[in-house]
């Protein structure tokens, strides 16, 4: 069973300017597909008018009940294909070059994130609102064509041209994604409140780990060292011996020192870059771990490091879950994406919601840019790829190294 969270590419949204060629005293295809997209207009109209006004109604009547906000929610969903089905109508007869919005996007899961989620849908009130205004200038068009069909052929494809421009205007003005950039801002909060809360989070565990074991290591290494003071006087060997213990506590504290400095952003990453910093880490896996790295040039520190951590945490996974006898890690440049691929031949099954952390790991990705995903039958083996975006290092720090 596959997992994957995607964020999606950002566009635009705003399609390109057709040249259409111009309207004439003649017939060609173009024309009569403008003049079937007209007649049909009325009929669609009143279909999609219909729909909309009903599932408002009913929605917003009935929100004060359990049901109303559901009923409005999955109607609102629905309108996503009336607009679909718009878009593909335009492109076929009005030769509109239009793209299809982006899904809706949902981090968390649950009936009322659905619901919020829905109801806030900009791309299904866009598309409510144009099949609500598109009643009366369907019939009018519908009309208009329909008598030019039989009192004014000479100059109907003039006709039908300036109808149908009006057509296109609209489609572009509520139909294109041009709330991309809308939503875009709204992923970016959101994406946001995850950084925050990630940050956070680290420091709370380097503050829990200086607590609980360096600076508590170098506690009892002063109240040894003050008891050893006391004892050089009255009896030495014991305080050589206090002292020599006291030694043995400055290395453990050094080396926790160096292992939460290493957790923190590890010198080898910073010095030698990716492809050393993984094999370092690789070698700390309890599993024989091959690891290939085929990267010509170091991207922008903030990647590195995401890439370092995302490969650290996915190890210890293999190390503590998987049962894995071997495992491997990729990782690659491809156009301006920084691709890592890990696999091991463990047991499987890992997943989102299994406790062990891929949710955290997934959620930092999406706040860059990047992408997730998690191929983990049960009975294995496992493959995780990330995807980040690639950025340069800047020259005057690639010139430094």
């Amino acid at each position: 069973m596959t997992e994957r969270i995607t964020v999606h590419g950002f566009r635009s949204g705003k399609p390109d300017v057709e040249r259409l060629p111009p309207a004439r005293f003649a017939f060609d295809a173009l024309t009569w597909k403008e003049i079937a997209h007209l007649l049909i207009n009325f009929p669609m109209s009143i279909a999609g008018f219909v729909y909309v006004v009903t599932v408002l109604s009913t929605g917003a009547g009935l929100a004060v009940t359990v049901v109303g906000l559901p009923l409005l929610a999955a109607g609102l969903a629905g309108t996503r294909l009336f607009g679909r089905f718009e878009r593909a109508r335009v492109r076929a007869l009005l030769e509109v070059r239009v793209d299809e919005p982006s899904p809706l996007r949902m981090r968390e899961r649950g009936l009322f994130v659905w619901l919020w989620a829905r109801l806030t849908d900009p791309v299904a009130w866009r598309t409510a609102l144009y099949e609500f205004i598109r009643l009366p200038w369907g019939a009018l068009t519908f009309s208009v064509t329909l008598t030019g069909l039989f009192v004014a052929w000479p100059v109907l494809p003039f006709i039908v041209r300036a109808l149908t421009n009006v057509d296109r205007a609209l489609v572009r003005a509520l139909l294109s994604p041009s709330d991309e950039l809308e939503r875009r801002i709204a992923e970016l909060e959101s994406d946001r409140g995850v950084v925050v809360d990630t940050a956070a989070a680290d420091l709370r565990r380097i503050e829990r780990d200086l607590h609980d074991g360096a600076q508590a290591r170098l506690v009892n290494l002063a109240m040894g060292l003050g008891l050893a003071k006391e004892k050089l006087l009255e009896d030495p060997d014991a305080a050589a011996a206090m002292v020599e213990e006291a030694h043995g506590e400055v290395k453990l504290a050094l080396q926790e020192l160096r292992d939460l400095a290493r957790g923190i952003h590890p010198a080898v990453l910073t010095d030698r870059g990716l492809d050393a910093a993984l094999s370092s880490v690789a070698s700390r896996c309890t599993v024989p771990v091959k690891v290939t790295a085929d990267l010509p040039v170091r991207p922008a520190a903030a990647i590195e490091g995401i890439a370092y951590f995302t490969v650290s945490e996915l190890l210890q996974n293999i190390s503590k879950h998987s049962g894995a006898r071997s495992a491997s890690v990729d990782v690659w440049r491809a156009q301006d994406r920084l691709l890592i691929q890990v696999w091991d031949d463990g047991r499987g099954g890992a997943n989102l919601d299994g406790g062990s952390g891929m949710a955290g790991l997934a959620d930092r990705l999406g706040a860059v840019d990047g992408l997730f995903v998690i191929d983990s039958p049960e009975g294995g083996p496992t493959t995780i790829t990330a995807e980040l975006p690639w950025r340069d290092r800047p020259a005057a720090e690639a010139a430094r190294r």
